[in-house]
């Protein structure tokens, strides 16, 4: 499913069948979410989880309903390269601590989930629960602490451009990479090649994550699964490699 600000989902089609075109289109990652598990206070499907991991060609990260270090090691141990925790981060910081020192940091992804708001006067407010449920921490202390008890990565997710193809949000990823040093990935509000390309040159080392503008097509969002071609990541990645050799 593919949601619009975290509401409205929108059917895609069988999971293991778009694991399986993108690995005809030599997709970089996968991040699969379950987006229900945590709100609905359900567990890992292990057995989906197995599936994938065994049909995808390239590495993939699972989130949604992770609480527990056991269920940490047993995702990693189906094959999975990264394990990608939110609310669970947030309620119990030490289980990144302890995460990271189990399976080894570069294992651990922590998601923030961003609103716009007027909590904080940098009114950025985190949010869990699909964007149903603001919370009064401080999203600049949450980064520091996340990155010293040793997440490996941080998803920042704009839930105000979740599926609205409008660009990503350059203020929210200028404000992110000025309090971290570990490496940031930005989710939220791609619109076109053109995008990619120009988010990459101007923030150097982030990664993108990426949804709508490679499940839909035209303007009435037709699903159509694509990717960029070879040709086509490499305009979009070249003047950003040429200045970083």
């Amino acid at each position: 499913y593919k949601t619009v600000n975290f509401k409205n989902p929108k059917y895609i089609g069988d999971p293991l069948n778009a694991v399986k075109i993108f690995n005809e289109k030599y997709v970089d990652e996968l991040v699969i979410i379950d987006i229900d598990a945590t709100v609905e206070n359900k567990i890992p499907n292990y057995t989906l989880i197995k599936n994938i991991a065994s049909q995808c060609r390239m590495p993939v990260c699972y989130g949604g309903g992770i609480k527990t270090v056991q269920q940490i090691e047993k995702i990693i141990g189906l094959g999975v390269e990264k394990v990608a925790i939110s609310s669970a981060a947030i309620n119990n910081p030490d289980l990144i601590l302890e995460a990271s020192r189990r399976v080894g940091s570069q294992s651990i992804a922590v998601v923030l989930d961003i609103k716009k708001g007027k909590i904080f006067q940098d009114k950025y407010n985190v949010c869990i629960n699909n964007g149903k449920k603001i919370l009064k921490k401080n999203p600049k202390d949450l980064c520091i602490l996340f990155q010293r008890l040793g997440a490996g990565e941080l998803i920042i997710n704009s839930v105000d451009r979740d599926g609205t193809m409008s660009g990503y949000d350059s203020n929210l990823i200028d404000y992110f990479k000025s309090l971290i040093s570990i490496p940031m990935t930005v989710v939220g509000g791609a619109s076109s090649y053109e995008n990619l390309e120009s988010t990459i040159e101007k923030n150097k080392l982030i990664g993108l994550g990426v949804g709508s503008i490679f499940v839909f097509k035209g303007k009435y969002r037709a699903v159509l699964i694509q990717y960029p071609n070879l040709l086509e990541k490499t305009k979009i990645f070249k003047k950003y490699l040429s200045k970083t050799k």
